[in-house]
């Protein structure tokens, strides 16, 4: 699953661009692959997939080219061990396991027999199950779904009904839900519905407008297959996926099966630190899936081969046509969202993939479809300072360069036109992927996404780090389409009425883009004036005991009596009780975050009190510290003291208003 470190905005007018930039590649029914069987370890030599000016795609030089760069990169980035697979032309490349799968027991890793956990590339089952029930007319892409639940999904902001098809592309408008998304205690299990009916995610943007991925709507959709069916999504998964596939090494199961228990690959932090208890993910058909890299080649080979592996159909060719082909444009040239699938094209390629992450596996899947070509990979631990996101941006494009090589973006604009376009881009944007109507919508005070006007044409985006960590350099090649300085990546904005609307980067176009933030929530502003205020109530509690001290120490007299005294004194304890109402919070979503497990409801009663807590708290404070300030001001104190009152009003006003944007300040533990 895609979480953080991430992710997290269509109609509006598309971006500019050159006609050789925003050409995409034509959704036309590619020549047809013929069906091959899998190819025994000792022949697979043979296969040979060569372009002009490439390495030939056999075993010996993938092998080669793998074993120089794998161990590296495992033992560079702190992580335990990892599964690769290559396939090709019906074939199986490569599959080969680096590192340990226990690093206690000096297990290495087995590509045949032991599992790893894909996280969302899971939802890629999901969405085959889903075409699968299309294909046989017992599911439509465009009917409102609630004419398939038990439960209802609530209208939408427009009173749209949401579609399976507005699921497949992440376009429901859902927002973030993150509560028991990953969590290890099994008694927390709930069945698929109802977990899904206990709480419904506010739809927070119009249906089809703004790509925002949503795990619960995957849920909807694995409980639609359920409902349908007549089957739990994991028998159905068994009977029409893995039983037809050959796929004895996967289930959605949780918890995993006695069966397969020697078979999984302990999860990590990092290399050298303990292994982590077997991850529970809600909702499964989001990411649930436990697999071995053989069984990955023999689901990328049928999707590879029109929906045929090893003789046995899934699929029917014109339904893996349009589930491959059917894209979503949102913001030209950038990728775009087929059903399911995301578009992921490089050198010129047309590829197709999907990526995944629980806090300890994190994994890529990527099919060069027209060229009959997949690659995966899955690691076993977190690493060290974003390794896996490094490692697997860097397998995928060298990959790509050193066997399908092709065609960079080039261009360019002059430089009065560069200039103006990053002046217009600076800014601070908002996450589409994000929550909305919880306290975890403080994240974003501090998570939004600033543009940086470079002064000389081009624009950085420090959320956006290369391989050396550093923030991304820009380069406009096209009216509102930029090429970071060392890769192939584009950036690209939509603009109305001379006003940049959004704006995305490949990669994550396909499922999430970033909207100017509101003024009211801006952290442009808001941050400095929060921290300031918070400077200002922390300088108020801390001179409060050492004016004690020297008064006493120099035998000097009080400087208030009677409603004088009693205001000064409250707004000294409203400046302590308001940094630990803060200091609180922080704690609190700190702790939630570096356990995913704190995320499952073992906290409820504690952010109800919370949430109370700050409502008392913040907005008493805040009436305290009027007060204060009408005292100051009809009394005979001096400009210092007056002027210092109008501070501690601001600042205890910037604390409110941060609560009550933010949803500090609440009755519910949904999030």
């Amino acid at each position: 699953m895609r979480f953080c470190p991430l992710i997290a905005i269509l109609t509006f007018v598309c971006a500019l661009a050159a006609p050789a930039l925003a050409q995409q590649p034509e959704e036309t029914t590619p020549e047809e692959i013929t069906e091959q069987p899998l190819v025994p370890d000792e022949e697979r030599e043979t296969v040979q997939i060569a372009t002009p000016g490439a390495a030939t795609l056999t075993r010996a030089d993938v092998e080669a080219w793998l074993d120089g760069f794998m161990p590296y990169a495992l033992a560079d980035g702190g992580i335990a061990g990892a599964v690769v697979v290559v396939v090709g032309k019906g074939e199986v490349v490569l599959q080969k396991g680096y590192g340990l799968a226990d690093v206690e027991e000096n297990t290495p890793v087995d590509p045949e027999s032991t599992l790893f956990r894909p996280g969302s590339v899971s939802k890629l089952f999901t969405w085959t199950a889903v075409m699968q029930l299309v294909e046989d007319g017992r599911l439509d892409l465009d009917t409102d779904v609630n004419e398939y639940l038990d439960f209802e999904i609530p209208e939408g902001p427009s009173g749209e009904p949401i579609t399976l098809r507005d699921i497949m592309t992440h376009t429901a408008g859902f927002e973030e839900r993150l509560k028991s998304l990953i969590f290890e205690d099994e008694a927390a299990l709930q069945p698929l519905g109802e977990s899904l009916a206990s709480w419904v995610p506010e739809r927070i943007f119009r249906v089809g407008t703004t790509p925002a991925y949503s795990n619960y709507a995957t849920g909807l959709a694995g409980y639609i297959v359920e409902r349908v069916s007549g089957q739990s999504f994991d028998d159905y998964l068994d009977a029409h996926i893995f039983e037809p596939l050959g796929m004895a090494n996967a289930t959605f199961r949780q918890p995993l099966p006695e069966r397969f228990e020697g078979q999984m690959s302990a999860g990590y932090a990092t290399a050298w630190g303990d292994a982590k208890a077997f991850e529970l993910v809600n909702p499964a058909p989001a990411g649930s899936l436990s697999a071995s890299g053989s069984d990955m080649a023999k689901f990328m080979l049928a999707h590879l081969q029109q929906g045929s592996y090893d003789g046995v159909r899934i699929l029917e060719p014109e339904t893996v046509r349009e589930m491959h082909r059917t894209m979503l444009t949102m913001i030209p040239p950038l990728h775009r969202m087929a059903l399911g699938f995301y578009e992921s094209d490089v050198n010129g390629r047309n590829v197709i993939a999907h990526g995944g992450d629980t806090q300890w596996f994190h994994s890529d899947l990527n099919l060069f479809i027209d060229d009959g070509v997949g690659l995966f990979i899955s690691m076993n631990s977190a690493g060290r300072d974003g390794a896996t996101s490094r490692i697997r941006m860097a397998l995928y494009e060298m990959f790509a360069d050193r066997y399908l090589p092709g065609p960079e973006p080039s261009g360019t604009v002059d430089e009065a036109t560069a200039e103006e376009h990053a002046a217009m881009m600076a800014g601070t944007y908002v996450n589409s992927r994000r929550a909305e109507t919880s306290f975890l919508s403080a994240l974003g005070l501090v998570g939004q996404v600033k543009v940086i006007d470079n002064g000389d044409g081009t624009i950085s985006v420090p959320f956006f780090d290369d391989f050396s960590g550093k923030p991304t350099v820009w380069r406009e090649i096209a009216p509102f389409v930029w090429l970071e300085s060392r890769g192939e990546q584009q950036l690209a904005a939509v603009v109305q009425d001379g006003v940049v609307r959004r704006f995305s980067i490949d990669g994550l176009s396909p499922f999430m883009v970033f909207d100017p933030a509101p003024w009211w929530k801006s952290s442009s502003w808001l941050l400095p004036l929060v921290s300031a205020s918070l400077v200002a109530l922390l300088l108020t509690a801390l001179l409060w005991p050492v004016k004690a001290i020297v008064r006493r120490r120099y035998a000097q007299p009080a400087l208030f009596a009677g409603a004088d005294l009693s205001v000064y004194r409250w707004t000294k304890i409203a400046s302590i009780v308001t940094l630990a109402v803060i200091a609180a919070w922080m704690v609190t979503i700190s702790t939630m975050f570096s356990d995913l497990g704190m995320l499952s409801g073992v906290l409820d009663a504690w952010l109800m009190a919370l949430q109370l807590l700050s409502l008392i708290v913040l907005v008493g404070s805040f009436v305290v510290s009027l007060r204060h300030a009408w005292r100051v001001w009809t009394g005979e104190r001096r400009w210092p003291a007056k002027v210092w009152s109008l501070v501690l009003v601001i600042a205890f006003g910037a604390v409110l208003w941060v609560a009550l944007v933010f949803h500090l300040i609440g009755f519910d533990t949904h999030y």
